[in-house]
């Protein structure tokens, strides 16, 4: 899959996932940083095409842990966002991070998010 594939995939799939599944999902700030990151066009290629990999796989319904099994089935996701995080991390601004905070203040009020 290249990354426009992914891309698409992503902007389809992140925001009704991340929503359903907000409460057992620690990691959704981290995940909210990375799409922004992904979505900057100041971004480079290869920054957006790590994420994009990695936010595809969160959004997958079929992955190693399914994401069904309470306590462990986002443990996958975590671990392939955080890694991919990890590599790019210098990539992840401030305005990253502070629009990902916003963003899930605003989902925990069940507020539309600009996405």
């Amino acid at each position: 899959m290249n990354t426009t594939d992914h891309e698409a995939k992503v902007q389809n799939g992140f925001w009704p996932k991340l929503t359903k599944n907000l409460a057992h999902i620690p990691f959704a700030a981290e995940a909210l940083a990375a799409w922004y990151c992904a979505f900057d066009p100041a971004t480079p290629l290869r920054v957006k095409a790590t994420l994009l990999g990695a936010l595809a796989y969160f959004i997958i319904p079929f992955d190693v842990i399914p994401d069904v099994l309470l306590g462990i089935g986002f443990t996958d996701d975590m671990a392939v966002l955080i890694t991919a995080i990890t590599l790019v991390r210098n990539h992840i601004t401030k305005d990253h991070r502070d629009r990902a905070t916003e963003a899930l203040a605003k989902l925990k009020r069940a507020e539309p998010v600009d996405g």
